[in-house]
């Protein structure tokens, strides 16, 4: 498996190491599901490379987009709490290279190597402290402030390293789902945000550091 380094310098691959047998590297090309929301537990996931995206389904039919996680992420960490169900449905947006950890092995992890503790801790908080941000987001922002705000969050400004500035395609389907909202509405946003220099769109999506404008001031 090819090594990856996480926001604390530490080659996060490698850490699998002692798990040996209980490691799987998958490969799965883009539209692919990796569990659906319903099924059996048992697992985490690990992303050396590419993008998926978590959506839930509501009873009614209902269909959101919670989040679109990116290489150095965990998904399908619910699964430690006991819960024996998937919660939701996690897919690629793109090719990808994708570790699968048993349940036991992530918990033998915990307990055994500090280091892979603390860096999964990191990332428990990290994703704990953009859920309580997202939920804000959805209550007090406009449709347009939230498109902007996830437009930059995809492009990873604010994060440790570079920006991505290009975000490769994401459907308006997608970000409205995002948003909460329609995707009429997002398309008068994303013109909108091209018309003043923002974004460049067209297929992918070139995010400008402007775009902070729409988030800072009312």
């Amino acid at each position: 498996m090819p090594s990856k380094r996480n926001a604390h310098g530490s080659d996060v691959t490698s850490l699998f190491a002692n798990v040996s047998g209980r490691a799987t590297l998958l490969t799965p090309g883009a539209d692919k599901i990796i569990f659906t929301q319903g099924d059996p537990a048992n697992s985490v996931f690990y992303i050396e490379k590419g993008k998926v995206k978590v959506t839930v389904l509501s009873p009614e039919g209902k269909k959101a987009v919670l989040a679109i996680l990116n290489s150095g992420e965990f998904f399908g960490e619910g699964c430690l709490t006991d819960h024996p169900q998937r919660l939701a449905t996690v897919s690629t947006m793109t090719a990808c290279q994708i570790v699968r950890l048993e349940k036991a092995a992530v918990i033998r992890l915990l307990h055994e190597d500090r280091t892979f503790s603390e860096i999964f801790m990191s990332f428990l908080l990290e994703r704990n402290i953009r859920v309580e941000e997202d939920l804000t987001d959805q209550l007090f922002n406009s449709s347009e402030k939230r498109l902007a705000r996830i437009l930059l969050l995809l492009a990873k400004f604010g994060k440790a390293g570079k920006p991505e500035l290009v975000i490769p395609k994401v459907s308006q389907e997608t970000l409205a789902q995002m948003v909460g909202t329609t995707r009429g509405r997002v398309n008068t946003f994303m013109n909108k945000f091209r018309h003043l220099g923002f974004i460049e769109y067209d297929g992918d999506i070139k995010v400008h550091s402007s775009l902070l404008n729409v988030i800072l001031h009312d």
